[in-house]
């Protein structure tokens, strides 16, 4: 026990107001009174900031603290003001600051009235700087989210790898470096960069047992599924992250023009816009944030009742930093993400500009988000087991919030596989990432097995009655179990763990689930409803509609896809659409679409509705935005020009499959484009007759059914602009 015992209980009542410390923090603060250097690794929402902040006020001189953020200096600033009397007793140096502003923090600094000088790691590099502080008493130096030190955590900065050096320029006082989110290749690399091997550490439990986590498909029904999860929410808080800034802009009109209080915040704002959307969230003018990753981490918003990933993140770190921003007070916070793999191949391809070793690095902690995702396990265990932590999920705290323990998956035997597994781990003597240990149990060779003649052992493809989903899905099970370790210097290497060892000399029971499915469905066909939407679709009217959607086809001549997509469809089972208004604001209905085939389904829906006494949810019309008419307008004009479409996409900064998307959702919902002038130079006459042919014979427009049909004739943009053109033609 530290000699400073006394004294921190007062310090604690008498700046914070509270009789008792939190967790761990009582023995972090008697650390650093005692001058150790002190390695703090605490969940957000822990009270991490109280570790540096009541020491730095007792203690003689000023604490340094390297942040970061702008955002969470001026929030962490403006709180400790609020304790104090004197104004000058913490403040920012940073580039916003103009020189009036400088002279009176350091002249603050110099008569020892500031405890906590807040800085950038960029700021103090500059030498103007660490000659000032040279100069003065320094009590410590605390480094908050010191994962930025690791090239192995979510959110790198190179000017904090060479912290160390400067602080000893300045002064050789304790380290302390806290971080809300570490796996323990992070933890020791930032031990090794800031090379304090002595600290003493500190490591509280990750499980936040509040939080309420649920993975959904993406469906292109999401921004109706997102509008109806917020309206359960009325007036409460929320964040949703998206990773792009044009998705935050979208979204955040998309809930306005749904009478939703929302703001964007992403670093394509202004500063003052910035700041100003921050406010309102935290002052309750604004009741959800949609943001990228620039915002959130120093929101002290006890109240974030859920935290919407409309993109899965890049990395675990990242989804358990920003999940951690909901339910800081013990309340309820709702954690619920969107996941479809083609999200995944899109943060691969960001990463195929980088070097080669932060490729590896990115796509080894991208493999782990998709385990998350597609896992059935309890999603709390897999999460902790990242972190090292180990999780009773039968009687640990939060056991049942998630929503694989909600609804579990069935479970079966799977002894003799996992036998099969960890042998041929043992028998390619451990030098291989999981993709391998699969490739190797199903017999698909590659460049790395042949090199290592795996593929001549006997063992090679023992495992070929699974597929390699079922392989991935049982080493991810066996990891979590401990059969299995992954290797923290070779990262992502599959080693065999003495548990494992002693199964293969005696197997016993090992039931596992396998993980879920979530369809590689192409974008404009049809896509199934999430199953764990918060509204069903009525089953019986959705027959009924499928009925008609046959009759109407066979009338006009046209495949049943044609008329409607069954996404429509179910979007009507749902919402009951009894006017032409209310059917254009279906999924994938356009004006055309509704004048040319829509009366006979609102008249059925309309006699379904009186007959059945169904009470309509008028407030399920998700009103769209009308963004994308302009671009509607803008592709229908210069296609009318024969304008190429390359051209066309770059003038609207999107990719030529952007282009082909809107197109697409251009031609479902009932406008006819003319893309002759492009398809003719592609395609001679006889081949764009067989792809016609097909669509018009087919009972699915799914572009991966015509693929496989042509045998790999055809590439996708071929099928796509030609699916394009049937639709246009045919139905519209």
């Amino acid at each position: 026990m530290s000699s400073n015992n006394v004294d921190i209980h007062a310090a604690l009542k008498k700046y914070f107001g509270f009789t008792k410390f939190k967790g761990l923090q009582e023995g972090v603060i008697n650390s650093i009174m005692d001058n150790n250097d002190t390695f703090v690794i605490m969940p957000t929402g822990g009270g991490k900031s109280l570790c540096y902040q009541l020491p730095a006020l007792i203690k003689e001189g000023t604490a340094i603290v390297v942040s970061p953020l702008i955002a969470l200096m001026k929030n962490q600033v403006d709180a400790i003001r609020g304790i104090s009397d004197e104004y000058g007793i913490a403040h920012v140096l940073n580039s916003s600051l103009n020189k009036t502003e400088v002279s009176q923090v350091k002249s603050d600094i110099e008569k020892g009235i500031t405890k906590l000088l807040y800085v950038a790691p960029e700021s103090l590099i500059r030498e103007d700087y660490i000659e000032f502080l040279q100069a003065q008493k320094i009590s410590f130096v605390a480094i908050d989210e010191a994962h930025c030190i690791s090239e192995w955590g979510h959110d790198f900065r190179p000017e904090y790898r060479n912290l160390r050096a400067i602080i000893q320029k300045i002064d050789n006082v304790p380290i302390i470096g806290l971080t809300a989110t570490a796996t323990e290749k992070v933890q020791e690399d930032i031990l090794k960069t800031l090379g304090m091997s002595n600290a003493k550490t500190f490591k509280a439990s990750f499980n936040r047992p509040n939080l309420f986590y649920d993975v959904r498909p993406k469906t292109a029904n999401i921004d109706g599924d997102i509008i109806r999860f917020i309206r359960q929410y009325a007036n409460k808080s929320g964040i949703i992250y998206c990773l792009s800034r044009k998705k935050v802009e979208e979204i955040a009109q998309l809930l306005q023009v749904n009478g939703i209080r929302a703001v964007p915040y992403h670093a394509g704002l202004d500063a003052k816009t910035r700041s100003k959307h921050q406010d309102m969230f935290l002052m309750e003018d604004t009741d959800v944030v949609v943001a990228t990753i620039a915002f959130g981490m120093g929101i002290d918003k006890p109240d974030v009742r859920f935290v919407i990933h409309h993109d899965i993140p890049k990395s675990l770190e990242s989804y358990y930093q920003e999940t951690g921003r909901a339910g800081r007070d013990g309340g309820e916070g709702y954690c619920l993400a969107y996941y479809a793999y083609k999200d995944i191949e899109k943060l691969e391809k960001f990463l195929s500009g980088k070097p080669i070793s932060e490729q590896e690095i990115g796509n080894a902690l991208l493999q782990e988000v998709v385990g998350y995702a597609e896992t059935s396990m309890s999603r709390r265990k897999y999460l902790l087991h990242y972190f090292g932590e180990e999780f009773d999920d039968v009687n640990g705290l939060g056991a049942d919030m998630d929503d694989n323990v909600r609804n579990p998956k069935v479970k079966h035997e799977a002894q003799d596989e996992l036998k099969k597994l960890l042998e041929v781990v043992k028998n390619t003597n451990e030098k291989y990432k999981s993709k391998d240990v699969v490739n190797t149990l199903i017999g698909k060779v590659n460049a790395l097995l042949k090199s290592h003649k795996t593929d001549d052992q006997p063992f090679f493809g023992c495992g070929k009655e699974k597929d390699n989903k079922f392989w991935m899905a049982l080493i991810r099970q066996a990891l979590v179990a401990g059969f299995l370790k992954k290797e923290i210097e070779q990262y992502g290497v599959v080693k065999i763990t003495d548990q494992g060892l002693g199964f293969i000399k005696k197997p016993t029971s090992f039931m596992m689930t396998e993980d879920h499915i979530y369809d590689q469905t192409d974008d404009s066909s049809t896509i199934s409803n999430s199953k764990a939407s918060t509204a069903v679709a009525d089953e019986v009217l959705i027959k009924m509609l499928k009925d008609l959607q046959k009759s109407v086809a066979k009338k006009n001549g046209v495949p049943p896809y044609a008329v409607f997509q069954e996404t429509s469809l179910e979007d009507m089972a749902l919402k009951y659409p009894i006017t032409m208004d209310e059917l254009k604001n279906i999924y994938g209905v356009g004006e055309g679409k509704a004048q040319k085939f829509g009366k006979p389904f609102i008249e059925l829906i309309a006699k379904y509705v009186e007959e059945n006494d169904i009470l309509r949810p008028d407030d399920f019309v998700i009103k769209s935005t009308g963004v994308n008419s302009s671009l509607k307008l803008y592709i229908i004009q210069n296609t009318d020009r024969k304008l190429p479409l390359e051209d066309i996409a770059k003038s609207k900064g999107l990719t030529f499959s952007e282009l082909i998307e809107e197109m697409q959702r251009i031609v479902y919902s009932g406008t006819k484009i003319n893309i002759d002038y492009c398809i003719n130079e592609l395609l001679d006459e006889d081949q764009q007759e067989e792809i016609f042919d097909y669509f018009m014979e087919s009972k699915s427009d799914r572009i991966q059914d015509a693929m496989d049909e042509f045998d790999g004739e055809y590439d996708d943009d071929e099928l796509r602009l030609m699916r394009i053109k049937f639709i246009s033609q045919v139905a519209n």
